[in-house]
């Protein structure tokens, strides 16, 4: 009984051994390490050098193994002159069974563990070679298991027909008191004392030599030591020449220099090396926390393809979930940060999945970042304000900031960009970046936006410190839509001195030098930019001429040409309203749409009835009818009804009627959501944003915002020639602004006309600045 059981002991020993030993092979094929090859002669004192130099082969032989553990654990006939052997050598026979034989007769032989053929049982087992085992006895001694697993494996390697003891501690005590010493010495890690008691013995003791087994073992740990030093010295070169020099160290009982191996080779270049060293280990190497930690390491080298590729060789948990679960958040996070790096890398949906679960479940604002980001990259910037919003709800950053304002001026809102970045402007060049960005899109907005003295103020300063020419050049336009001709000039002036060659600046100068009449100033640009800037050079054409007809293209907006004012013109419907019909009843006739008489036709319309009864032909009959009656409240259904004609021409008919109609009843915002309801013609089109425009303005100017009448005013004048009405009042908006000098000339351009309004302005200006004269 106490033979098999040291004979099962020694065949798993063995089989451990075998384990230990294929990787190794596994690894010196896969890295392209030579076997056999020498090694360069600076790199042979790295090398382990085995006791029998004529020995060419040093793998593992498996089945020379097999047979030792079947010839040893096969019980043998008892020669009577046989000596005993060494326990120390060779694990013990199997005991007989209970019950002696007769004398003469053949003892019969128990089973065999591993079954051989007959012939196979008698052969003698080789002889086991001389190997110093007692490093094998000082380990063991001192219960170091990792060492002494890594010895018996060393040895193997060594001597593929040695078979380990079953039990170390049977290997006889070393009696040199010395020798101890000096494998103390090694198991602590003091090298180079060990080195220089070894010399220090030799010197006294010419005769002596050191065991064979100490200097490799000492070699292989002064070239793991090398190898750790010129990892972290960032040596990777050094690192692979030290590998390659060593093959015992690249086993899995060395898994830190595996890692260490695998680093070099991504460090230098040569990543497909190290994804093989990394799927070496998953592939050979059983501990699972050396597994996980192997995964990790190569996230942070390997880019995501090759990590795919690691990850497959995943095996089950015990748990029955997977084996990589504990580290798939942190894979998550990785996967998500490499994705932001490079936008065209598509990573796998589930990844994306989890980091958004983990970011509502811990609610960490670095991960909403990560997904802020993502989302940002891949133009989804509503996704994008939400993560930012979220991320900056958490802890309110530059970074968090900065994601919130592309995004949203992405989404066309960059005054609340602005706003946003204006505490972080000065925190990076990254930031000062998203800031004047912001500022440039916020002064381009059109309609212009209503920016209090405070945003305009602290925009300039930035600008004007930063020398950020497209805000410069946007300030002027936006000058312009105010009418401020003469900042509007100023600011193209200055963007132009920042850069000389920006020719929307030029051009927006150009424009405003004619407009205050600057000809030398427009002739001396146009000479400037002759034959690098057609529409400077063709300015005359876009200009405003002398009998104040309108710019056929408005600047409003650098390089931004619009389509020029078209007369307007009727439909072709027969039943239209007449010229003096007013697009707005119950006020001034501040703006009317002109439409040609069509033939007169019998009020059918006085009845109330439901235009929704009506074929659309007729309804759209009944609209025109009840416009003409002034009835534009009961018109809108009727036109309603008429869009759904499968006919075109009624269709847009119909869109304009209830434009118009919407108009009249001063729901100026509906008149222009109906005119989108259908194609219009381009003369319609303009006619209709012309008298929406000027409803808009009348509208802003009995709300009190002023500023806003000013807007609606400039986008209206840039389509058709401002009439003398709305002149008035476009001056009292500058009055109630206080701009009292922009109000004056425009009083005074109207009242030259002959309009009381206007000469009643002139008074109102003249009062309140001149209050100690009275008319």
């Amino acid at each position: 009984m106490k033979s098999s059981l040291v004979a099962i002991s020694a065949a798993a020993v063995v089989a451990t051994l075998v384990t230990g030993l294929k990787d190794r092979a596994t690894m010196q094929e896969r890295f392209g390490i030579p076997a056999a090859k020498p090694a360069p002669e600076l790199m042979m004192m790295g090398r382990i050098k085995p006791a029998d130099a004529s020995a060419g082969n040093h793998d593992f032989n498996a089945e020379a193994v097999a047979e030792k553990i079947e010839a040893i654990t096969s019980p043998q006939p008892p020669a009577p002159d046989a000596p005993e052997p060494n326990v120390a050598k060779e694990p013990p026979a199997a005991p007989q069974a209970e019950g002696s034989q007769t004398a003469g007769q053949p003892a019969p032989v128990p089973p065999a563990i591993v079954t051989e053929p007959p012939a196979r049982q008698q052969t003698a087992a080789p002889p086991q070679p001389d190997v110093d085992e007692s490093a094998l006895r000082y380990f063991a001694s001192r219960g170091d298991k990792v060492r002494l697993q890594a010895e018996i494996s060393r040895l193997q390697a060594l001597y593929p027909n040695w078979v380990p003891p079953a039990d170390p501690l049977a290997v006889p005590q070393n009696g040199d008191k010395q020798l101890e010493t000096m494998w103390k010495l090694y198991s602590d890690g003091r090298y180079a004392e060990l080195r220089r008691a070894i010399a220090d013995r030799q010197a006294a003791d010419a005769g002596w030599r050191p065991p064979t087994d100490l200097l490799d073992r000492l070699d292989v740990a002064e070239a793991r030591a090398r190898l750790i030093n010129a990892s972290d010295l960032k040596q990777y070169g050094t690192v692979v020449d030290i590998g390659a020099a060593t093959p015992s160290l690249l086993t899995c009982s060395e898994v830190d220099v595996l890692w260490r191996v695998a680093e070099a080779f991504v460090r230098t270049q040569r990543s497909q090396r190290g994804q093989d060293a990394y799927a070496y280990i998953l592939k050979n190497c059983g501990d699972p926390a050396e597994r996980r930690a192997t995964v990790e390491k190569a996230s942070t080298l390997l880019d995501y393809q090759p990590m795919q590729a690691l990850l497959a060789l995943e095996k089950p948990a015990a748990d029955g979930g997977r084996e990589f679960d504990a580290i798939r958040d942190n894979l998550a996070r990785r996967f998500v940060a490499e994705s932001n790096e490079d936008p065209k890398l598509a990573i796998a949906p589930s990844y994306v999945a989890r980091l958004e679960k983990l970011a509502e479940s811990e609610g960490l604002a670095s991960d909403a970042l990560l997904l802020g980001w993502y989302q940002l990259r891949r133009n989804n910037p509503a996704d994008a304000e939400k993560w930012f919003r979220a991320a900056r709800a958490k802890e309110e950053t530059a970074v968090a900031s900065q994601g919130l304002a592309l995004a949203l001026i992405a989404r066309k809102s960059p005054q609340e960009a602005e706003d946003v970045m204006f505490r972080w402007r000065a925190d990076s060049d990254d930031a000062t970046s998203t800031y004047l960005a912001a500022t440039a899109n916020l002064m381009a907005l059109q309609p212009p936006a209503d920016l209090t003295e405070e945003v305009l103020h602290r925009i300039a300063t930035e600008v004007i410190a930063r020398k950020y020419v497209p805000t410069a050049q946007q300030f002027g336009w936006y000058a312009r839509s105010l009418n401020q001709f003469q900042t509007a000039a100023r600011w193209f002036e200055t963007a132009l001195a920042w850069k000389p060659d920006d020719e929307p600046s030029a051009y927006g100068l150009a424009v405003t030098r004619a407009q205050l009449n600057d000809r030398k100033g427009v002739l001396d640009l146009q000479r400037a930019w002759a034959g690098r800037s057609a529409r400077i050079a063709n300015l005359e054409d876009t200009l405003v001429s002398n009998d104040g007809a309108p710019p056929a293209k408005p600047p409003m907006a650098p390089q931004q040409p619009v389509q020029p004012a078209q007369p307007p013109r009727p439909p072709a419907a027969s039943t239209q309203p007449e010229p003096e019909d007013s697009v707005r009843a119950g006020r001034p006739a501040m703006e009317t749409v002109a439409v040609e008489r069509g033939p007169r036709r019998a009020r059918g319309c006085s009845t109330t009835i439901d235009a929704g009864q009506l074929a659309p032909s007729e309804a759209l009959s009944r609209g025109w009818c009840l416009m003409e009656i002034n009835r534009p409240m009961e018109a809108i259904p009727a036109f309603e009804t008429a869009l759904q004609s499968p006919v075109r021409k009624i269709r847009e008919d119909a869109a304009y009627g209830q434009s118009l109609a919407y108009l009249r009843a001063g729901l100026s915002s509906n008149a222009a959501v109906a005119a989108t309801r259908a194609p219009q013609s381009r003369q319609r089109a303009a006619e209709l944003q012309v008298a929406i425009l000027a409803d808009r303005a009348l509208e802003a100017f009995d709300a009190g915002r002023y500023r806003e009448t000013l807007i609606y005013l400039d986008q209206r004048a840039q389509l058709q020639q401002e009439r003398i009405d709305l002149m008035v009042l476009r001056g009292y908006s500058y009055f109630n602004l206080k701009m009292y000098d922009d109000a004056t000339r425009i009083f005074e351009a109207a009242a030259a006309t002959g309009n009381r309004d206007a000469a009643r302005g002139l008074a109102d200006v003249r009062n309140v600045t001149h209050p100690d004269v009275n008319d």
